[in-house]
């Protein structure tokens, strides 16, 4: 049986995710920083697989380790999913504006932590078939205005990622572009705006799948542009 671990899961894209992995029997160990949230979700997954619920914050090292600890206990991971994010004020400031603890602190969560999470589970990813997936946004690559915050941030992350894959050619390296979704982080984007007109989180999970299953070389991916998956690969 496959394992994957999938951060922000509690809710918008990453529960998403965990609900199609659980409806393909992954073991799935899942995190989320409310924990009344992340223990609901659990519950509901627990009826279709086996699933290892930590509540606390990708930012905190003492949480990763914990992650880590129910990873090794599972005996290996085959997918990492770094989807947690945080968007940083609300509504978003100019950079000229931009508190710099706040601004930090969107690193530490957006970009600082993935890699971090991904040092601590290197040793456990498998060799054959290993996946790594950065959920990333299109704010990475365009200079939306008062985006400078979370873009930059995501920014980072995919150079990141782009060199973790160059030095690890064994594992598939990916960042996910799920697009415009209609999300809690994206409303908190657009506060008091109406929203409706953006899909919901879902239309991401086939590309996101397709990822997971398929044999697409390392690199940068738009979700919602990629098939239904191909189970190409016959992951444990």
């Amino acid at each position: 049986m496959a394992t994957a671990l999938v951060t922000g899961a509690s809710r918008g894209l990453g529960l998403e995710l965990a609900w199609a992995l659980a409806d393909d029997g992954w073991t799935l160990v899942i995190d989320g920083r409310d924990p009344t949230a992340l223990e609901a979700v659990a519950a509901a997954l627990s009826r279709k697989t086996t699933v290892r619920a930590v509540a606390g914050d990708v930012a905190d090292p003492g949480h990763r380790l914990a992650l880590r600890s129910v990873v090794e206990e599972l005996d290996g991971l085959d997918v990492l999913v770094n989807n947690a994010s945080v968007l940083g004020p609300s509504p978003q400031p100019s950079l000229a504006e931009y508190p710099l603890d706040v601004f930090e602190e969107v690193y530490r969560v957006n970009t600082v932590a993935p890699l971090a999470l991904i040092q601590l589970m290197l040793p456990a990813l498998r060799a054959a078939g290993g996946r790594i997936i950065n959920i990333t946004s299109d704010a990475a690559v365009e200079p939306y205005e008062g985006w400078g915050g979370y873009g930059s941030s995501k920014a980072a992350l995919e150079q990141v990622t782009r060199i973790l894959a160059a030095e690890q050619p064994d594992l598939r390296v990916y960042l996910a572009d799920p697009g415009d979704l209609r999300t809690r982080l994206h409303q908190e984007a657009f506060p008091g705006e109406d929203i409706s007109d953006r899909p919901l989180p879902k239309v991401a999970i086939p590309g996101l799948l397709r990822l997971i299953y398929g044999t697409l070389p390392s690199g940068r991916y738009r979700a919602q542009e990629l098939s239904a998956p191909v189970k190409e690969v016959a992951l444990p």
